[in-house]
């Protein structure tokens, strides 16, 4: 940390200290690379003349700017208030129309940000008289924006796989801030966090936003199901939501561009890649807690800002035991084809297949049910969200799914 009463000066400190003859110095004093207070308040600042110091205040400023844009843009950041994808600036006809724009809105970041990093080198590089040790010119898989897939994914992969990462990731983030939406995280009619205090509920989101384009969940209880189960499903949630966005005309178009940029059909990634996704995103303290059995027949979302204490009962009586009824209401008709004489006999065996898995899956529904949920419905349990994901995510136990390393100190 370094510290200024001048923000011109910090500016301008800033820019010669992302050089690279800062780095070149370092090298040379602190070989071990442990660049504390004694290398760095080593280091022979020079910023003389109103040229240098202004031309570097002015570059480090426009950096400063473009690398915050870049960050703000992800729904980690503190600042984030929409999602490019979806901002006028950006949006077209179609996903695909949307996409294309913002690819190029990217490019322009990074390309920018690359002329700057390299006229700041050239500026001080003259500045030191050292034209004969260093170039200014500084590689595309260095210009550290998240845009940047050259530097996010590394020159390992060709441009090709790199455009196809970057692709699926951005309609990753999409997915994410759907259900940022679908919660009440966030909305389409106003920027920002929208329900993000513990407890808070629908009621607070409509006193906000009386006539929303696009309804949050109700109880915060959102199915994570391999098929249409409950009219509140993720993947169903999620066409409205993509119908809304961007209309009904274009949905199978838009859906489908999405499907083949993900490799996998929306209900397969949210069954599948979700929840991984979500907790790598968020550093292994997610804000959505996924409820899950234990061989995954039941899944479900759930929001911790809105988390209640009677959370649990409104998932275990209106989902978990609904889902468990849908179940054995679909083992008796399975039954009734093994039986049936109209059937053929390849109907008939796949029937009873069928009721097998469906038979394991109500007998691990039914042990989870009493074993785990119910007991935790009955207790009631209360989290302080000032503690942190690490404290109340664990007072779940087997109700919740399994997050390696959760138990690991805070970066």
């Amino acid at each position: 940390m370094i510290f200024f009463d001048d923000a011109l000066q910090t500016k301008s400190v800033l820019g010669i200290l992302n050089t690279k003859i800062t780095s070149h110095l370092l090298q040379a004093t602190s070989p071990t690379l442990d660049f504390h207070e004694g290398p760095i308040g080593r280091l022979p600042i020079l910023i003389s003349g109103q040229t240098i110091n202004d031309a570097a205040t002015s570059r480090a400023g426009q950096a400063v700017s473009i690398a915050k844009s870049d960050w703000d843009a992800y729904e980690t950041s503190w600042d984030f208030t929409t999602l490019p994808l979806l901002s006028p600036e950006h949006r077209g006809e179609t996903l695909e129309d949307s996409y294309a724009a913002l690819r190029t809105h990217w490019q322009s970041m990074t390309e920018e940000m690359q002329r700057l990093e390299e006229e700041n080198n050239r500026i001080f590089i003259d500045a030191y008289g050292l034209q004969d040790e260093l170039t200014p010119e500084v590689p595309l898989n260095e210009i550290t924006l998240t845009c940047n897939p050259a530097y996010r994914y590394g020159v390992k992969n060709d441009v090709e796989a790199n455009e196809a990462r970057l692709r699926a990731d951005t309609m990753a983030e999409f997915l994410s801030y759907a259900v940022g939406c679908m919660f009440g995280r966030y909305s389409l009619d106003e920027p920002g966090l929208i329900l993000a205090n513990q407890g808070e509920r629908l009621e607070d989101y409509l006193a906000r936003i009386p006539e929303p384009s696009f309804m949050p969940d109700a109880d915060n209880v959102i199915p994570v199901l391999d098929e249409n189960w409950f009219a509140d499903d993720i993947t169903e949630r999620f066409r409205l939501f993509l119908r809304v966005t961007f209309g009904e005309a274009h949905f199978r178009e838009n859906l489908r561009y999405i499907e083949d940029a993900l490799g996998k059909d929306i209900r397969k990634y949210f069954t599948k890649d979700f929840y991984a996704d979500h907790v790598k995103r968020y550093k292994k303290r997610p804000i959505y807690w996924m409820f899950s059995s234990p061989k995954g027949t039941f899944n479900a979302l759930i929001y911790m800002h809105r988390y209640r204490g009677d959370t649990v009962s409104v998932l275990l009586n209106d989902y978990l035991r609904e889902f468990i009824s849908k179940l054995e209401g679909e083992r008796g008709r399975l039954e009734k084809l093994s039986d049936d004489p109209s059937a053929n006999q390849g109907q008939r065996t796949k029937a009873l297949k069928d009721m097998a898995v469906i038979a394991k899956q109500i007998d691990e529904l039914n042990e989870w049910e009493r074993d785990v949920v119910f007991p935790l419905a009955q207790a009631k349990i209360e989290i302080d969200l000032d503690d942190g994901v690490k404290a109340n995510y664990p007072k779940f136990g087997a109700a919740l799914k399994k997050i390696p390393g959760l138990e690991a100190k805070d970066d």
